[in-house]
């Protein structure tokens, strides 16, 4: 099976949209402020974005607040052509741990991950329908740990569940990812080590004890 450049099928998407010069309405998931920074750049000379702040993942409340002020701070200071607003969903840990249970030890990037995937993306398609979004996306693709293929996929699927319009996307393409760092270092943001679930946690910890063994 071919592989298939989801950042090509963005391309096609926003050239369409500047042919027929509309600006149409995205719900964007964001898992965090600097993975956000350059995926709102880019996006928002083309769309009217709604972040989406749903990551019941994240290991405790108090890291949840942390890292949801951060995302405020930079929608309310970064500029952009097109509006950008905020949408928190709340926090519930429970819903996580839920999907979670029987892959505690899996790591990073296995079944427990896309899991994670699936639980954030249905949410963000159905609160895009709901709302009547013109599209969804998600800024997970910027990481380079992250699988941008499965992530497609869980998009697509949860797209197709709620009959609302999936973004394809690859923001770690074009060196997104490093523009997100530099968008960071600009705007002083906080930079988490770990993914945000209290097993990615342990792993960076278990991972950085054994490499200094």
């Amino acid at each position: 099976m071919n592989k298939i450049n989801y950042q090509k099928e963005l391309d096609k998407i926003i050239e369409q949209i500047e042919r027929e010069d509309i600006t149409p309405s995205l719900l964007l998931h964001s898992c965090c402020a600097p993975c956000s920074s350059y995926v709102i750049e880019y996006l928002s000379d083309y769309f009217n974005i709604t972040v989406l702040y749903y990551n019941p993942n994240i290991s405790d409340r108090d890291e949840y607040e942390k890292r949801k002020a951060e995302q405020i701070r930079l929608i309310n200071s970064v500029k952009t052509k097109n509006k950008v607003s905020f949408l928190d969903c709340g926090y519930d840990s429970n819903e996580f741990f839920s999907i979670a249970r029987g892959y505690e030890h899996y790591r990073e990037n296995g079944e427990r991950c896309l899991r994670c995937y699936r639980l954030r993306l249905e949410r963000t398609a159905s609160l895009a329908a709901e709302k009547g979004f013109d599209y969804f996306c998600t800024t997970l693709s910027i990481s380079p740990l992250k699988n941008a293929q499965a992530i497609n996929e869980t998009g697509q699927r949860a797209a197709l569940k709620y009959s609302v319009s999936w973004l394809p996307s690859d923001f770690k393409k074009r060196n997104g990812y490093k523009r997100s760092v530099e968008l960071s270092k600009e705007f002083s943001l906080y930079r988490q080590s770990y993914c945000g679930c209290i097993y990615s946690k342990r792993e960076r910890k278990f991972d950085g004890e054994k490499s200094n063994e």
